[in-house]
């Protein structure tokens, strides 16, 4: 496994239904994969529809909900050694998550699994809208292989 300790910070995880462990093993597991050097620090935080509509406002200028939202920081740029990389946090909309769920015919937290995953990707650099596919494809990738969420 990719080396150093993971500074998990999880708000709303009880109201999602989604086990922070669970989100702890899921987020060690795809910075492995993707091999980006820890220590880390991360937040995932799951709010519902008023909230998510308003930080798509004011960081998209879409005043709309949505369903994930990545604000990164260090990605994966160097950093010294020994310095704790600190990812950013990924901000999954429960509500919306639930009504995707439903419409693919999925468990929910199988689809928080799928935005916990995108957002990470957000996080470490990569972007769907410039890369003709290539986030998209490794999200898959990585969905086949990654722990489930519980």
């Amino acid at each position: 496994m990719t080396s150093g300790p993971l500074d998990l910070t999880v708000e709303g995880a009880d109201e999602a239904g989604v086990d922070a462990q669970g989100l702890r093993a899921l987020a060690l597991a795809l910075l492995d994969a993707e091999g980006v050097q820890g220590p880390w620090a991360l937040g995932i935080a799951f709010v519902g529809e008023s909230q998510m509509q308003a930080l798509n406002a004011e960081h998209r200028e879409l005043d709309e909900v949505t369903d994930v939202l990545a604000f990164p920081l260090d990605g994966r740029d160097d950093l010294p050694d020994g310095l704790e990389r600190q990812l950013g946090d990924v901000v999954v909309c429960f509500a919306q998550a639930e009504r995707q769920a439903g419409e693919a015919g999925v468990p929910p937290l199988e689809e928080l699994r799928t935005l916990v995953v995108h957002g990470l990707l957000h996080l470490l650099g990569h972007d769907h809208e410039i890369d003709d596919g290539a986030m998209l494809a490794r999200q898959d990738e990585l969905r086949a292989v990654l722990p489930p969420l519980t």
